[in-house]
């Protein structure tokens, strides 16, 4: 869940099912927050846990990004880890340079629902994955310490990186912003206000589309939605619903427990999709087989055979594994080296493929610890290169 207006969307919303007792609550245009401090202007997106508004601050004068969780207790509780993880992150960067989206308040909300506990975050821009599709693929530059911080100094691990999940901040003049200046704030709720905010605000979407193709904002990267992290000392092998399938490390898959690698692993995928504006593994259940084998298969095929100590190992290894270590119901393996393949599908030109493999592969080794860590990472001549498209 993120909070940029890329989260979720009109043609895929949240419906109406969870609007009841323990669920989401309902906005319209103008709702006040927190005392009349936040007032809502337009729904930006949803997730299973929460939906997420632009909300204007009349104490600062600002736009936010105001997340409403659901008030069912599992929510309220998934809510309440995430303020911790943020309010870490914030003390242990108070000049806010590590990349991670800033908590400004948080507070509860009573309404027909229940009660719901809200976070206001700064106002960001549009995901990754968004770009990855307005800039038909052609790449762009990152902000590479976020990881880093979070593992090394924090010690905490994401676990659900992806390119939803990365936003952008825009360095552009905010008097020459559409958001920030060129729009009167709704300070009250308009007449047969809608409950998705209606099409008042469409006129914000108008503008952003405008300002991105003419591409006059420079821009940099924040990680948003902290709701899946976890400590280090804490981590159990109860790995259900870590991270989103196509970012997946195999030892979660595996049942095999997770560290800081399984972020990395997720990176490697993020970068691919970057590099190349699709998903790394997209794995689809068939005859006889699960999502999850056919995923580990799409893995050997790009990556080599899985080790068969790595393949036996966890918990649920016996669900996709013989004891030979040989994929159960998946026979025909189609082997195809990375680079090769960023070769005959993606069109890069042989250096490009090979320098990027080389780069990717280490991160997508089998063995969690044999993969580089975020600070090793950083040192890589790949990332380094001042014309890097990822």
């Amino acid at each position: 869940m993120s909070c940029s207006s890329s989260s979720g969307s009109e043609e895929d919303d949240e419906g109406i099912d969870s609007y009841r007792k323990g669920g989401y609550h309902a906005v319209r245009t103008g709702d006040p927050f927190a005392a009349g401090r936040y007032i809502a202007q337009r729904k930006m997106g949803w997730g299973h846990f929460s939906t997420v508004w632009l909300a204007y601050d009349t104490h600062s004068s600002k736009y936010v990004a105001l997340k409403i969780q659901k008030s069912a207790e599992q929510f309220a509780e998934a809510a309440l880890h995430e303020i911790e993880f943020l309010l870490s992150i914030a003390d242990g960067d108070p000049s806010n340079s590590k990349c991670v989206v800033r908590l400004i308040d948080h507070f509860k909300h009573n309404g027909p629902n229940g009660q719901h506990l809200c976070m206001v975050l700064e106002f960001l821009g549009d995901s990754l994955l968004r770009l990855i599709k307005f800039t038909r693929y052609k790449g762009i530059e990152l902000n590479k310490a976020c990881l880093d911080y979070l593992h090394r100094e924090l010690g905490i691990i994401h676990s659900d990186l992806k390119p939803e999940n990365i936003l952008l901040f825009s360095t552009i003049d905010p008097t020459k912003d559409p958001v920030r200046s060129a729009l009167t704030p709704i300070l009250e709720r308009p007449e047969g206000g809608a409950l998705n905010g209606g099409s008042t605000m469409n006129i914000i979407e108008k503008k952003l589309k405008r300002r991105a193709r003419r591409a006059v904002a420079n821009i940099s990267l924040r990680r948003v939605s902290m709701g899946g992290a976890a400590e280090a000392p804490k981590v159990t092998k109860s790995l259900d619903g870590i991270d989103m399938r196509q970012y997946r490390s195999p030892e979660v898959i595996l049942g095999s427990g997770y560290s800081f690698s399984a972020d990395m692993w997720s990176f490697a995928c993020t970068a691919f999709e970057l590099a190349t504006g699709e998903l790394m593994f997209a794995p689809k259940s068939g005859q006889g087989f699960s999502e999850d084998e056919d995923h580990l298969a799409l893995m050997m095929e790009l990556l080599g055979k899985i080790p068969r100590k790595i393949a036996t190992g966890g918990g649920r290894s016996k669900d996709y594994f013989d004891r030979h270590g040989d994929l159960k119901r998946i026979r025909r393996l189609k082997l195809r080296p990375l680079d090769r393949y960023l070769v005959d599908k993606y069109k890069f030109c042989e250096s490009d493929a090979r320098e990027f493999s080389e780069f990717l592969c280490p991160l997508l080794d089998f063995s969690p610890e044999k993969r580089p860590t975020a600070q090793q990472c950083l040192q890589h001549p790949w990332l380094n290169l001042k014309t890097s498209t990822v």
